[in-house]
């Protein structure tokens, strides 16, 4: 933990670009070679096998003290060191938290230190150009923490964002993505080459942005003016096109830190509290993925709530 925390709020803005640019090398080396250690990768889909434990880490946005608590409380770091666990973030780790800058130097040092073992999926918030998140103040977090620097630090953080995998799943039992079910997925190459059909398709957009709605069947114009609502219909579908069981994904601010839709078949889960959202709780999951797939109501049971 020392070596990881070494410099973190002092990084310079030299250092701190040469990291983004050594991930985002290393992400685009992992999609290439669709192969980082024994977890492989179909374009933006990480396939995980299931081995040992995985902590899932929902919506950080700059909250850089939530993380450290994560990370603590989990063990996760000495885990991956004895080659019992993986750690997985569903995006939006920076935005609407004064630390983003701390934040992306953690996340980024995990993954350069423990490759094998670290998967960055995508957020709304890591969004392509077109569909940037609003308000989004890193690029001024960013210029107040590196100054001038700070442009091209944003510049090559946009860059990252693209070599980002915006999906993941374990076989049979849970799908893993930041929004929300592409309604028109046919098949998990869909899913798979969702950056590359961009924007034709709109199946990147709704998995970074939709959000499940218990009113409707179908889809729905969203309120947030990208992605779609969608019913339960569309859930049952979906899952039972992939062959996995439940879903679990990050996006809203849930006051308890995690709640469940769809009777069972989603999981949300947020891993930050406090202003802007209110929650009382943030949480994150500590899953045993050689255990059968458990629905949404029981992973929600056994959330770590802090």
């Amino acid at each position: 933990m020392d070596e990881f925390l070494e410099n973190v709020e002092n990084i310079t803005a030299r250092e701190m670009l040469n990291l983004v640019q050594e991930v985002e090398s290393s992400l685009q080396s992992e999609t290439k070679k669709k192969k980082q250690g024994d977890i492989a990768t179909e374009g933006g889909l990480v396939r995980i096998p299931p081995s040992g434990s995985l902590v899932v880490v929902g919506d950080v946005h700059g909250d850089f003290e939530g993380l450290l608590q994560i990370l603590v409380d989990s063990h996760v770091l000495e885990g991956i060191e004895k080659g019992r666990m993986r750690i997985l973030f569903l995006g939006d780790y920076g935005d609407r938290g004064s630390k983003s800058s701390e934040v992306y130097v953690a996340v980024l040092r995990l993954k350069m230190m423990f490759p094998d073992s670290v998967i960055l999926l995508r957020g709304n918030h890591e969004g392509p150009k077109d569909l940037q998140a609003i308000p989004h103040d890193l690029p001024s977090q960013l210029r107040n923490r590196f100054g001038n620097r700070g442009k091209g630090i944003y510049e090559e953080l946009q860059r990252l964002w693209e070599a980002l995998h915006h999906a993941a799943i374990i076989d049979g039992e849970y799908l893993f993505l930041h929004g929300g079910i592409p309604s028109l997925v046919e098949s998990i190459d869909d899913i798979a080459q969702a950056n590359l059909t961009h924007p034709k398709a709109s199946h990147l957009e709704e998995m970074l942005w939709n959000d499940p709605s218990e009113d409707i069947e179908g889809t729905a114009p969203s309120p947030r003016g990208a992605g779609k609502l969608f019913g339960e219909d569309v859930t049952s579908r979906i899952l039972k096109l992939l062959g996995v069981k439940t879903l679990i994904r990050a996006h809203e601010a849930c006051s308890d830190g995690v709640s469940v839709s769809h009777k069972g078949m989603i999981l949300t889960i947020f891993s930050r509290k406090g202003v802007p959202y209110g929650n009382t709780h943030a949480a994150y999951l500590n899953l045993d993925v050689t255990r059968p797939a458990l629905s949404a109501y029981d992973l929600s049971r056994d959330a770590i709530l802090f």
